[in-house]
């Protein structure tokens, strides 16, 4: 007779970040093996997933400084202000395995700069992003008399990880190809056609252009 074990628990590793094409917005998906640790059959996971950017683990040069002023503030101030960001929250259920499993996590990339998210990503020419995925949720296992029992994953179950700039401007590139996305209010929107059809412009680009050219003097 076997000894009675407790409920199965969780690892969790990235093991790729790629830029996928498969949705109609710019999604990065994390490729992640889950471990049970015990011998038990997972009938099913409820999986929460919190992706955080860690701006504090990494460096940046003076132009990016500059374009993270809005966020942070100045560079001067960055030892008091400089944070992690909200990137992701999501959930999804995964099926049913025993010993390990990979799921891939889609992780979406705003492109709406109004999202401090979107800022800092924009913000960074090169490198890598620093990243904490956190995983919680609910395990759905078989236990030591075939019946259904439950299992909460702790906030503790944590990966960090470093995502390529390249990658993420990958995913971008596949849903907004050499464009980019800015929110007005209405009322300025319509200012703005009007004035576009008083001049005659044929796009955007070269309407903004016309009133940069005049703001410039």
């Amino acid at each position: 007779m076997r000894a009675s074990l407790g409920a199965p628990a969780l690892r969790f590793r990235v093991l790729e970040t790629s830029a996928s094409h498969a949705y109609a917005t710019p999604t990065i998906e994390l490729t992640t093996e889950i471990t049970s640790d015990e011998a038990y059959e997972v009938r099913t996971v409820t999986l929460n997933v919190d992706v955080r950017i860690a701006a504090q683990r990494r460096r940046y040069d003076s132009a990016e400084q500059e374009r993270l002023r809005e966020i942070f503030g100045d560079a001067s101030q960055w030892a008091l202000s400089l944070r992690s960001l909200q990137w992701m929250r999501g959930s999804l259920n995964v099926p049913r395995f025993s010993g390990s499993t990979t799921v891939k996590i889609p992780l979406p990339c705003s492109y709406d700069f109004e999202v401090a998210s979107a800022k800092y990503l924009s913000a960074l020419e090169s490198g890598e992003i620093p990243v904490d995925v956190l995983f919680s949720g609910t395990v759905f296992y078989c236990g030591d008399d075939g019946g259904l029992q439950t299992a909460m994953i702790p906030w503790e179950s944590e990966v960090s990880l470093r995502v390529p700039i390249a990658t993420w401007r990958e995913a971008v590139d596949a849903a907004f190809p050499e464009t980019c996305w800015i929110r007005f209010k209405r009322s300025t929107l319509t200012k703005l056609q009007a004035y576009r059809s008083r001049q005659g412009h044929a796009d955007w680009d070269a309407t903004f252009d016309a009133l940069l050219a005049k703001a410039d003097g």
